[in-house]
């Protein structure tokens, strides 16, 4: 796995191929809680993005991880300091112009690893994956393995399925394994489940954390999380992205 932050150009021009994989971290600079930074959904993303490379390597798939990109649609933070949103068009824009990007220099399989959960970002990609989802000439074929929809979010656990998991024990067992220094863990041990039935009070119109009752920006029961279970999401979420990977591109696998 080539790590494109860190490598030289020329590095970079000998490792692309048609057969490249290419994964886009893609996360958010919102509030997650008194425990966790700002650039949790990034970590998370990440983490997938690394697995999952690893997992595809196996497969002698060769994997360009892409620096991330670390912001999103963010308005349920709405009203705490540190959210900073795009508006669907810029994201959509520059989703897009990564997209093109690499697809002029000879990338054909771009993979998106989302941690960044709310509807409206989601939307988002899954509206520029549809504008790439065949193969064409000088065009990519992108791919974002959702992991909100049914298939995947079963195997995240009760409370990733809940809805109720900002900041909650998924995402805090996560960033406890892949970036445990970032956690305040005074602030994590005194910390009380909350449950707002995130999904039931956005049916019924909430457009933010604050309307839901979520005063701290986090929901879920984040003191119950550990990095032995953050390792266990990490594993599922580089499954996930990487069989996504295979039964799109079967062919890349040798």
């Amino acid at each position: 796995m080539l790590i494109a932050a860190k490598s030289t150009w020329t590095e970079v021009r000998d490792f692309l191929t048609e057969r490249t994989v290419a994964i886009l971290p893609i996360g958010s600079t919102e509030p997650h809680g008194p425990h966790l930074p700002l650039d949790t959904d990034v970590t998370i993303a990440e983490a997938q993005a690394r697995r999952a490379g690893e997992l595809l390597e196996a497969q002698g798939i060769p994997v360009l991880l892409l620096p991330a990109l670390a912001y999103g649609m963010t308005q349920f933070t709405d009203g705490f300091a540190g959210t900073v949103s795009l508006r669907p068009a810029t994201l959509w824009a520059m989703l897009e112009d990564i997209v093109n990007s690499l697809a002029e220099q000879g990338v054909r399989q771009v993979v998106f690893s989302n941690g960044h959960l709310e509807p409206e970002h989601v939307a988002v990609l899954r509206g520029v994956i549809l504008d790439h989802t065949e193969r064409g000439h000088e065009k990519a074929h992108a791919i974002f393995p959702d992991n909100t929809r049914r298939r995947w979010a079963q195997t995240l656990g009760e409370e990733f399925a809940s809805g109720d998991c900002h900041a909650g024990s998924y995402e805090t067992s996560i960033v406890l394994c892949a970036d445990p220094e970032s956690v305040r863990r005074e602030e994590l041990a005194g910390l009380e489940p909350i449950q707002i039935d995130l999904v039931a009070k956005m049916r019924e119109g909430a457009r933010n954390f604050l309307q839901c009752g979520a005063t701290e920006a986090y929901c879920g029961n984040p003191a119950a999380a550990s990095a032995e279970e953050g390792q266990q999401w990490i594993d599922q979420l580089g499954q996930m992205l990487a069989t996504t990977v295979l039964e799109t591109w079967p062919e890349l696998a040798q």
